[in-house]
């Protein structure tokens, strides 16, 4: 349940290649695991605005303590 940006920081590559292997690689190596990704990938995307507008939020709360 994690995001591409956490998977990619946990295995030290790129987003790009964690997208890639999640949604065309794991397609061959793992039919059934590749729909359960793609179902997280799908929720990650539904919910990213809402990240970046908490994180928007939090950025500009910690500003203007300074």
């Amino acid at each position: 349940k994690a995001t591409v940006r956490q998977a990619a920081k946990k295995f030290g590559i790129s987003k790009s290649t964690v997208h890639k292997d999640c949604a065309e690689r794991l397609k061959v190596i793992n039919p059934a695991l590749a729909i359960e990704v793609r179902k997280v990938l799908d929720v990650n995307k539904q919910e990213r605005h809402i990240r970046g507008g908490i994180a928007t939020r939090e950025k500009y709360l910690h500003a203007h303590i300074r």
